[in-house]
């Protein structure tokens, strides 16, 4: 069941939604939702705006900026000749996201290769053994760590 969300339950959305009051109202503002139902003025929050706020929060984790947020929300207002576009937006953003999250992988390989290597630095009291294991006679765990890492 929809509840209001004019002042008085805006706190209860925001805590619902893990958001601050603040940002849904930046997200009223820039027309996030735009087929809210509005009773004498007041917001009323329902399962179509929840998931709004779901995508919205996504798209803007994923590095999308609001004024391109608001073209999307306004794409599904004009109905399934915008499917093509949607589709397209979402394969950018997930391109996007792949792209980030392999960038984070290498950066994890090289975390996980510097540990190796300080913990067996610390084992033997220097990093002699260690530079001549290096670049391929590795572990194997390690050694692929390190071919990620230095890609």
């Amino acid at each position: 069941m929809p509840h209001e969300s004019g002042s008085p339950q805006f706190p209860f959305w925001s805590r619902r939604c893990s958001l601050p009051i603040s940002t849904l109202r930046y997200y009223d503002k820039q027309e996030l939702f735009p087929n809210m139902e509005r009773v004498s003025g007041i917001r009323k929050f329902g399962d179509t705006e929840i998931e709004a706020l779901r995508v919205i929060e996504c798209l803007k984790k994923a590095g999308m900026e609001i004024k391109d947020i608001r073209q999307f929300m306004d794409w599904c207002v004009e109905g399934p000749s915008t499917y093509p576009q949607r589709k397209a937006l979402f394969e950018e953003q997930r391109s996007h996201m792949e792209a980030e999250l392999e960038q984070m992988n290498r950066t994890l390989d090289m975390l996980k290769f510097k540990c190796w290597y300080y913990e067996q630095a610390i084992k033997d009291g220097s990093e002699d053994r260690l530079k001549t294991l290096i670049p391929d006679r590795l572990p194997e765990g390690i050694q692929k760590a390190y071919e990620n890492a230095h890609r």
